[in-house]
């Protein structure tokens, strides 16, 4: 039986440094390494798995099957050693968090995050408030959260974008709304930027619409959708395997993305509350090279 030697985690950041930046002169600016030497640690650690984890063809690199496999498991390696270091770097602080996101993106984005947060700082407490990105901002107004990330709009001021996130049409799997006219929406109500987004795209489509359900929640957007009254505008990142995804082939309009912004309470923010903040920028940072890579096309 074949062992292999233990893994280099600099081999396995360079690997997922590729795949990540598309390419091996970008991913020896994102590690700090020379093109060849890049080319060098690939060969490496094909080596030590004896195993290719890129195609022959090295101007169009493409994932081996086992490559796609070697993915999952580098990225898992990588994330616990961070967390090790995060745990162990970090100072011993203590205190309590409350952070706001409204659930349109909350379980979709933030278990990650937040888990690995307090894997690494278990002295701290976060007090998760979800609700809309409106009733957010006059929550840190009223300094009754410390942090929150919001839905960019043009009224807030301040803030730093941590995530693009692209908007896409949803209906259920077994219904045709879309040929409807006028077509049955699903929408937040008056103030959300989705349900601006939406009509104003519509209406520059000559596209008649009829809002037939209104929901302060994402759960009730789906549930209008799932029921078969309407179509809705979704984040991407909130969509599941139980919604179908509808764009300009069943004749709709493309939606501008929307920016999450990470804000901070109007008073000063505690050192733990920053700290948090930082965090969360610094993980969205790393998501957002890769938001949903597909193992098996070329990149």
């Amino acid at each position: 039986m074949l062992m292999i030697a233990d893994i280099d985690i600099v081999l396995l950041r360079t690997f997922v440094a590729i795949v990540e930046t598309n390419g091996l002169t970008s991913a020896g600016k994102k590690v700090g390494r020379t093109q060849p030497a890049i080319t060098h640690q690939i060969k490496r650690l094909e080596e030590n798995l004896g195993r290719p984890l890129f195609g022959r063809d090295r101007r169009n690199l493409t994932l081996t099957r086992d490559g796609e496999i070697f993915l999952g498991y580098a990225r898992n390696l990588l994330r616990i050693n961070d967390e090790i270091r995060a745990r162990f770097s970090a100072p011993m602080i203590e205190g309590h968090v409350k952070l706001g996101m409204p659930d349109l993106y909350a379980p979709y984005l933030l278990p990650g995050i937040l888990g690995s947060f307090a894997r690494a700082h278990p002295g701290i407490q976060v007090e998760l408030m979800c609700t809309r990105s409106v009733h957010l901002h006059a929550a840190l107004q009223r300094e009754e959260i410390d942090i929150a990330l919001m839905t960019n709009q043009p009224e807030f001021r301040g803030g730093d974008t941590v995530r693009l996130e692209k908007l896409v049409w949803v209906t259920g799997p077994m219904t045709d709304l879309e040929i409807e006219e006028p077509l049955p929406l699903a929408l937040m109500p008056p103030g959300s930027v989705l349900r601006q987004r939406a009509l104003e795209s519509l209406d520059r489509l000559g596209r008649k619409w009829l809002i037939t359900s209104v929901c302060d929640s994402v759960a009730g957007l789906r549930a209008s959708v799932l029921a078969g009254l309407a179509i809705s505008v979704f984040p991407e990142c909130a969509v599941t395997s139980e919604l179908r995804i509808l764009g300009k082939a069943e004749g709709l309009p493309n939606l501008p993305s929307i920016e999450i912004v990470l804000y901070r309470s109007a008073k000063r923010i505690s050192a733990v509350a920053e700290h948090l903040a930082q965090y969360i920028a610094a993980e969205f940072a790393q998501v957002e090279v890769y938001p949903g890579i597909e193992l098996s096309r070329r990149f």
